[in-house]
C-alpha cells in the first residue's frame, strides 16, 4: 500500500465550480452558515452543514442532520452538479491570496502510515469533534474536508507541479467571496502520477498541519469498516483506507500569528500585572500596535496602551521543543504563573483571535471592555511544528493558524 495514490474525485462541473465551494465547515458557525448559503442552493454548505436546511433550535449533533447531509449530497449528484471522476487522478489545487501563493496536491493518503504515525501528528483531538466526523463521513459514506498535509519540498515534486502549471490549463478557476483564488488542474497522464507515487513512498513522513479531527475520523472509520469486511474479503487497497488530504511543500506555506485576549488581570492592579511581568520579560512602551518580527518578542495591550515584551534570555532554557514555541514562552511566563490560566482548554477567561483578523481586532476586544489585556505573537514556524511532530509531542492549543483555507466541495472522496 503506498502513501498517497491517486482517486477518482467527485467535483462540481465547472460551469458551477464557483457557486459549489464553501469555506471548510469548522470556521463558520451554523447561523454564519445559513446566511452564507442563502439563496445558494448548490453550496457545499448543504452538505457540510447541512442544519442550516433544518430549524434553526436543531441540534447540529442529531441524526437528522447527518441524514440531511447525505440527502443533500445525492441531490447534488443526481442533478449532475457534482460528478465523480472515470478513473483515478492526481490534482494540484493551487491557492493564490494576494501576493500569497502555494499549490498542493490532491491525493488520498493510507490510514495505515497515519496509523503508524508516517502521518506525524502535532495535537490531540477533541472525543466530540472527532465523533461528528465519523458520523458525518459514516452517513455521507464520502470525506469531504481534506486534511491539510505538508511535505519537506521535494526537487522532484518541485519540478514536476511547476511544469505541469505551466503548460496544461486549469479545469477550474474561480474566485470566494472572500477573494482567494482556487485553482484546480487535473493530473491524467499515467507516467506522471507513477512518479508522483513512487517519489513519495520514497519520504519518511508526511505532517498533518490542519485536520487532525478528520484524519483521526477517517481512521476509525476505516477500523470499523475492517472489522465488517475482514481478511480475506478486503485487500487493504479498499477507498476507506485512504483518505482525502491536498499536501504542500513546507516552503510554500504561510502560518500566521494566533494570538490571545484575557478577561481579567486576575485581581492585580495594571502596576501589579506589569511588575511582575517584567520578571520575565523586559517592557517597553510603543505608541503603535506591536506585530511582533522575531521569536521571543510579544506585544501586549493594556488600557489602550501598546506595550512591547522581550523574554528575558534566562527564561529560555529548555531545547524542548514544545517548551521553546512562542505560545509556550508566553504560557509559562505569564499566562500560567501570573493570570492564572492553567488549561488553555477550557479556561473560559482567554480567547484566540486568528492573526487574519488583524492587530485592530485585539484592541477592539479589549477598548470594548469585554477583554482586559492582548498579546500578539510570532507566528509559530513549520520547522518548528515538523520538530514538534518528530518528537512525538503535542503543540499547545492554538498555535498555528494556516492562511489561506482549503475550500469544501473543490474534490471530494468516495467510500
Amino acid at each position: 500500500m503506498s502513501l498517497i495514490r491517486p482517486f477518482a474525485g467527485l467535483r462540481p462541473i465547472p460551469t458551477q465550480a464557483a457557486e459549489v465551494i464553501a469555506p471548510p465547515y469548522d470556521v463558520l458557525n451554523s447561523e454564519e452558515a445559513r446566511q452564507r448559503a442563502q439563496g445558494r442552493p448548490w453550496s457545499f454548505l448543504h452538505i457540510s452543514k447541512p442544519e442550516i436546511d433544518l430549524p434553526p433550535d436543531t441540534d447540529p449533533y442529531s441524526e437528522l442532520v447527518y441524514a440531511k447531509g447525505a440527502e443533500n449530497l445525492q441531490k447534488m449528484i443526481n442533478t449532475g452538479i457534482l460528478k465523480q471522476d472515470t478513473q483515478p487522478y492526481y490534482y494540484l489545487y493551487g491557492l493564490t491570496m494576494g501576493n500569497h501563493k502555494q499549490i498542493g496536491l490532491v491525493a488520498v493518503a493510507n490510514v495505515n502510515d497515519y496509523d503508524s504515525n508516517r502521518i506525524r501528528k502535532h495535537e490531540w483531538t477533541r472525543p466530540e469533534k472527532e465523533d461528528d466526523r465519523v458520523r458525518q463521513i459514516d452517513a455521507l459514506n464520502a470525506q469531504t474536508g481534506p486534511v491539510f498535509l505538508a511535505y519537506q519540498h521535494h526537487p522532484v515534486i518541485d519540478n514536476l507541479v511547476e511544469q505541469w502549471v505551466l503548460h496544461q490549463p486549469p479545469i477550474v478557476n474561480v474566485t470566494a467571496a472572500d477573494g482567494i483564488v482556487h485553482t484546480l488542474w487535473l493530473v491524467d497522464d499515467s507516467n506522471t502520477m507513477d512518479i508522483i507515487t513512487t517519489t513519495f513512498d520514497s519520504m519518511a513522513c508526511l505532517y498533518i498541519a490542519d485536520g487532525h479531527h478528520r484524519s483521526a475520523a477517517a481512521s476509525r472509520v476505516a477500523a470499523l469498516r475492517r472489522a465488517n469486511h475482514p481478511q480475506p474479503t478486503g485487500t487493504g487497497e479498499e477507498a476507506y483506507n485512504y483518505f482525502l488530504a491536498v499536501i504542500f511543500p513546507d516552503d510554500q506555506l504561510q502560518i500566521l500569528d494566533y494570538n490571545r485576549v484575557v478577561q481579567d488581570l486576575n485581581g492585580l492592579t495594571v502596576e501589579e500585572f506589569l511588575a511582575q511581568v517584567n520578571q520575565a520579560f523586559e517592557i517597553s512602551l510603543s505608541n503603535q500596535a506591536i506585530k511582533p518580527q522575531h521569536s521571543g518578542e510579544f506585544g501586549l495591550f493594556l488600557k489602550r496602551q501598546w506595550y512591547r515584551l522581550i523574554i528575558r534570555a534566562n527564561r529560555i532554557s529548555s531545547q524542548d521543543p514544545v517548551a521553546c514555541l512562542e505560545v509556550s514562552l508566553l504560557t509559562d511566563h505569564l499566562l500560567t504563573p501570573i493570570l492564572g490560566i492553567t488549561d488553555l482548554r477550557r479556561d473560559k477567561r482567554i480567547d484566540f483571535v486568528g492573526g487574519i483578523r488583524g492587530l485592530s481586532e485585539l484592541e477592539k476586544r479589549v477598548n470594548s471592555g469585554e477583554m482586559a489585556v492582548a498579546f500578539s505573537l510570532y507566528p509559530t514556524s513549520l520547522q518548528a511544528l515538523m520538530a514538534v511532530a518528530d518528537a512525538g509531542q503535542v503543540m499547545p492549543p492554538k498555535s498555528t493558524w494556516f492562511e489561506p483555507k482549503l475550500a469544501d466541495g473543490l474534490v471530494s472522496h468516495l467510500l
